[in-house]
């Protein structure tokens, strides 16, 4: 059978065409503007970080290579966050490639914009870390607990994993990692990550993250410390002399999580431990997954404070399994958690406590309030901190504002509902990102409409201050504390059987609620009935040095124990809110002498917050207390 030419042209033609691959259309992704980063995911972005490094406590240097898995949408360049880092040398899938730093911003640092071809795979970064790298803090063996090795720590949060990771360091890019470090033989090494129980002979440790974390979130600490378990899912990791202690203190961890899933679903990390760091780590905890880092300042011998570890525990759902995609939201991280944090509490503790756990924050609320006030766009939820480092956002607006909104939708729509809701946004929304505008149409979709409820959601999240239909909050025993302060500020005489079963969050509730017009006699009188200056509760201390700066109090050798306590201390609530006291009462002599002591201790996070408040300038910018 013949075939004409027409037909064959046609034939030939058809399958000409299906042979010929078409052209790689770009894909469509929806990463927002990020006012943070440098990065432009949208073209191209990390899925997977590889790292091989050492760490050099001779010279207090991290040094080696960072490979990362990237995803290249057409793109002929991809640019990383790099900030006070030593970029030696970069290859795109094997072969050395161009790559230029950008100009320098003091908060963001440089653009690193690395040649790429739209088949780009892999790139490979040669890096060392220098003096100026802010996330590290390098302490000598005297500056930790038992004083005979040394210890290193990092801290992220917000934008400051590109001081000693070159990375696109924005929330909402999320990846996988793993790593190879070394350190010095006799140290362990742990990161946010599954980790070792034991230390390796040769000081080599491997990790691995399996679970897509923000960059924020990776974390490393390396010192002489050892781990003890609670659980099988739950443990802790201190130096020698602070474990048993730091077991005792955390003995409740397990029920904890059980707690917190049964509220709102399943682990999704695995494993939850953490690690008491020396005391100059910054914040109370940071929920590194897999692995929080705390302040030794919650190890109170009572377990009185940790709610802390309730707050990190809870940040595994909200902050790290759904997170802010800026840290405009970052409201979306923190009201959430301490909403969470709050129902943990009183799962494992009790009504009471949470109640006044609860009061407390909304005292902070208070005086967060107070402070702004003349800045009264700060108190808006969602925020703009474009042209700002977002630790500006980092206070008790985002943290108790947001659990106040959470707990008002709690009474408005009631418990079951609204646990049913929180536990499917966590599930619909796992190992992803999330902007307040999103949240918006989510909440009004899934629990405002389908319960038909008209809330003010714009008001609390767009508009400054707290909206009048805000949850009261009280607490019974509060309020027998304020009767006993009451009955001594008229009568000088307490009765002390009134206070002999007090929780600390009591004595806190009572020492921060002097009257302005109280004396110093009666500041001596209450600390010699109750020996507040020479208390070991941090919480304790910070309240009632506070209250004694307020009152021109000097009595039983305070100042020298303040003194003692801000250059031991390096957690920035403690450290900021005694500064700012020292400043509101016009000691500003005092406190530029006690910090020109005490700064050398400091994280950078700490040391910058408190150059700004007392207007102190350091000789050279490497002296950033670490």
């Amino acid at each position: 059978m013949k075939t004409s030419n027409s037909l064959l042209y046609l034939i030939l033609l058809i399958m000409t065409s299906c042979a010929q691959p078409k052209a790689e259309e770009p894909i469509v992704y929806s990463y927002v503007e990020e006012p943070h980063s440098y990065a432009k995911p949208n073209n191209a972005f990390i899925k997977h970080l590889k790292l091989d490094i050492t760490v050099d406590f001779e010279t207090e240097v991290i040094s080696g290579k960072a490979t990362y898995d990237i995803k290249n949408n057409n793109s002929t360049q991809i640019i990383l966050d790099s900030k006070h880092l030593d970029i030696e040398a970069v290859s795109a899938d094997g072969k050395e490639t161009e790559f230029s730093l950008g100009a320098k911003d003091k908060q963001l640092g440089q653009p690193l914009t690395i040649t790429i071809d739209k088949n780009t795979k892999q790139i490979e970064i040669l890096y060392k870390t220098t003096k100026n790298t802010e996330a590290l803090q390098w302490l000598k063996a005297q500056q930790t607990a038992d004083k005979t090795n040394p210890f290193l720590f990092t801290q992220g949060q917000a934008i400051l994993t590109r001081t000693w990771i070159p990375i696109q360091d924005s929330p909402q890019i999320r990846l996988t990692y793993e790593a190879n470090v070394q350190v010095p033989k006799g140290l362990m090494a742990v990161m946010s990550a599954k980790n070792p129980k034991e230390k390796t002979e040769n000081g080599l440790y491997h990790f691995k993250m399996q679970q897509p974390i923000p960059a924020y979130l990776i974390a490393l600490a390396v010192g002489n410390f050892d781990y003890k378990a609670i659980s099988d899912r739950t443990g802790v990791y201190a130096e020698k002399s602070m474990l048993n202690k730091v077991h005792d203190e955390f003995s409740d961890m397990e029920k904890m999580v059980t707690a917190a899933e049964q509220l709102y679903g399943d682990y999704a990390w695995e494993q939850f431990d953490v690690i008491v760091l020396p005391p100059s780590f910054p914040f109370g905890g940071m929920e590194n997954p897999r692995l929080t880092f705390a302040t030794p300042t919650v190890i109170a011998g009572d377990k009185s404070l940790t709610s802390l570890v309730a707050h990190e525990l809870a940040h595994s759902w909200s902050g790290n399994l759904v997170t802010n995609a800026t840290w405009n939201d970052f409201w979306l991280n923190e009201g959430f958690t301490v909403y969470f944090e709050m129902r943990i509490m009183e799962a494992v503790y009790g009504k009471e406590r949470a109640d006044m756990l609860a009061l407390i924050s909304r005292q902070d609320l208070d005086d967060e309030l107070e402070n702004l006030k003349d800045t009264p766009n700060a108190t808006k939820l969602k925020l703009d901190l474009k042209g700002k480092n977002p630790d500006d956002g980092m206070n008790s607006i985002a943290y108790d504002k947001g659990y106040l909104l959470l707990r008002t939708l709690e009474e408005t729509v009631g418990r079951e509902k609204f646990d049913a809701f929180l536990k499917q946004y966590f599930k619909a929304h796992a190992f992803s990102t999330m902007t307040t505008d999103k949240f918006v149409t989510y909440l009004n979709t899934n629990l405002l409409e389908k319960n038909s409820v008209t809330f003010n959601t714009d008001e609390w999240i767009n508009q400054p201050g707290i909206p009048k239909n805000q949850a009261i909050i009280t607490s019974d025993k509060f309020k027998k504390v304020e009767q006993v302060l009451q009955e001594f500020i008229t009568t000088d005489k307490i009765n002390k059987d009134l206070t002999k079963d007090w929780t600390p969050q009591e004595w806190v509730h009572f020492i921060r609620n002097f009257p302005t017009t109280m004396t110093t006699d009666q500041m001596k009188d209450l600390d010699t009935a109750f020996n507040f200056t020479n208390t070991t509760n941090s919480y304790i201390q910070m309240v009632w040095y506070e209250q004694a700066l307020n009152h021109d109090y000097h009595g039983n050798n305070v100042d020298a124990k303040m003194e003692n306590f801000l250059t031991s201390v390096g957690r920035r609530w403690y450290v900021e809110s005694l500064f700012k006291a020292f400043k509101r009462n016009d000691r500003m002599e005092d406190a530029l002498k006690i910090y020109e002591k005490s700064r050398p201790n400091y994280h950078s996070v700490t040391a910058h917050t408190i150059d700004a408040l007392l207007g102190y300038e350091p000789e050279t910018e490497a002296a950033l207390g670490n």
